[in-house]
Parts: C-alpha cells; sequence; structure tokens
C-alpha cells in the first residue's frame, strides 16, 4: 500500500476538513511560519495572505503542490524554489469579492457613507443621489472576479461594457480588446478595476488613464492596488471631479492621516474583499478537491506557476 500524501495546513479547520477524507492523509501543522517539519511534503499551504519572505522557509523542502489561499500571487514566483508547482485559490474568493465590488458601488452612488457621517453628527440629511440603474459600467479586466460582478450587477439595470488584453467572445459576450479603452472610458459611468498585479498592469490607472474619464465618474478598485497611482487619485479626488471606492489601495494598511481617508468622495474598505464567511469552507472544499487529484495521480487544479 502506497504511503499516504503529507499536507500541512495553517489552520485547524483545513486540519478538520482534511480528516474527513475516505484516504487518509497525514497532516502537519505548518503555516511558513518557521522551519519545516519535514523535507518531503506533498502539499504545502501557506497561510492566508502569507507574506513573500515566507516563502524562504519551502527552500530545501521537496513539494508536489504548494496551494496558495489567495486569487492574486503577484511576486510569488520571485521567492519560489525552482521545481515548485504553485496553484492560487481561483473559486474560493470571486463570490465574496464581487459582492464588495457591488457594495462599494452602491454605497458611492446612494451617498451612504454621508448619510453615515451625518447620523454620526446627529443629523437627518436627505438627497437626491446617483442610481445604479441606466448607468453604463466598465469592468477592466475580464477575469472570475469580473465575470462575477458583472453577474451580480445585471439585475440592477446596468449596461455593462468588458475590456480585456485581447478581444473575444465568452458565449454572447462581447470582450473589447485593450486597443478600444480609450473610446470607452469616455462613455463610461462607473469603472470597475478587477485587474492583478504584474509588470504591465504596475499603475497602469494612471493621471493619463483618469484624465480620459468623465466629470463624476466612479472609479472602483478590486484588483490590486498598485494597478492604480495613489499619487493620481488624490489629485483627481481632492479637485471632486472623480469619485473612488477602494478595497485595495498603495500602500497596504494605509498609513494613518493619508489624504484619502479625510476626502468625502472616496470610500475605502481595507483589502477585506474576500474575508467573509464563505472563505473557509470554499477553501476546504478547494484543498480536498486537489489532495484527491493527486491521490489519483492527477493534475491538480488552478496551477499558475512552475518554476
Amino acid at each position: 500500500m502506497p504511503s499516504p500524501l503529507v499536507v500541512s495546513v495553517p489552520e485547524v479547520y483545513l486540519a478538520e476538513a482534511l480528516a474527513t477524507l475516505e484516504e487518509p492523509v497525514e497532516i502537519l501543522q505548518w503555516g511558513l511560519d518557521g522551519a519545516p517539519p519535514r523535507e518531503s511534503i506533498d502539499i504545502v499551504v501557506p497561510a492566508y495572505m502569507a507574506s513573500r519572505s515566507q516563502f524562504e522557509f519551502l527552500r530545501g523542502v521537496r513539494t508536489r503542490l504548494v496551494q496558495f489561499q489567495s486569487i492574486g500571487y503577484d511576486g510569488i514566483a520571485d521567492v519560489l524554489p525552482p521545481g515548485t508547482v504553485f496553484a492560487n485559490a481561483a473559486s474560493v474568493h470571486e463570490s465574496s469579492t464581487a459582492e464588495l465590488a457591488v457594495a462599494l458601488i452602491l454605497a458611492a452612488q446612494r451617498g451612504l457613507a454621508d448619510y453615515v457621517r451625518a447620523g454620526a453628527r446627529g443629523h437627518w440629511e436627505p438627497d437626491v443621489r446617483e442610481s445604479l440603474a441606466d448607468h453604463r459600467v466598465l469592468l477592466v479586466g475580464y477575469g472570475g472576479v469580473a465575470r462575477a460582478i458583472e453577474e451580480r450587477l445585471t439585475p440592477f439595470e446596468v449596461d455593462i461594457t468588458r475590456v480585456a488584453r485581447q478581444a473575444r467572445h465568452e458565449d454572447d459576450r462581447v470582450v473589447h480588446g485593450w486597443n478600444d479603452i480609450e473610446d470607452l472610458l469616455v462613455e463610461a459611468d462607473v469603472v470597475v478595476i478587477s485587474l492583478p498585479l504584474s509588470e504591465s498592469t504596475h499603475h497602469l490607472v494612471d493621471a493619463a488613464f483618469l484624465a480620459q474619464l468623465r466629470d463624476h465618474t466612479l472609479v472602483v478598485n478590486v484588483g490590486r492596488g498598485s494597478v492604480v497611482a495613489t499619487a493620481a487619485v488624490v489629485r483627481e479626488a481632492r479637485s471632486g471631479r472623480l469619485r473612488f471606492a477602494l478595497d485595495v489601495v498603495d500602500p497596504e494598511p494605509l498609513p494613518q492621516g493619508h489624504p484619502l481617508f479625510a476626502l468625502t468622495n472616496v470610500v475605502i474598505s481595507p483589502h477585506v474583499g474576500g474575508a467573509t464567511s464563505a472563505m473557509r469552507p470554499r477553501m476546504a472544499k478547494l484543498l480536498l478537491s486537489q489532495v484527491r487529484r493527486l491521490q489519483r495521480g492527477e493534475e491538480p487544479l488552478n496551477v499558475v506557476l512552475r518554476t
């Protein structure tokens, strides 16, 4: 009988999920927070939001799969040892991130932050605000998160436009290529950014990008903070020309007293797109699927890096 798979996990809930498998595995408690417990571990699961420096602990460890708990993996390739197969957590966070994106849009459109501030002062301040219905939403980047956002926005009676690096059709949906971005920006009422961070997307949303938007456009970022140039956001927000709703920023966390905190046309949440009750069961489901696939000799899901 072959030896059971060895799986290291950082949290008890993942260990408890693994204990339900029909074919048992050997479970180690390790979150890349110190020296490895073994020289050979079949599947390593780093802690959620593990820092890049923690991946140094993988050196000298033989692995078959490193299963990340986030979708984004910018910078990870630079710190992984050679021969590593690395999978991200696609399928875990899309729904929750899309929920937050819609919440941020609605909060900004309907002025919820202003009402909360007025309530804290004991004031009743009704006003007429923007609807979401009958507005044009531009999705910048069209991966799993953007598709989940579109599914949730569609019942709000919006006109959705999609743009990605390459033009294509997905089912009956037209996805514009990046060559069309200038024409698309000037037509948008809401711009939702869900791009991953790479050399090509770093500060892609800069002063020139924002200058193409019409006055009062809402810019939402649920991708990566460094995709958007913070200095350009501060300038446009201070002028009052554009509005922003940001779950991710650069730097993170924003320092105490940062000017973005004080601007009433900016709504900020502290990078919590995936931080919901849905994460743990979905992450456990993904890990169980990966274990079963390796037990059957199949390729793992979501592999994004092979070093």
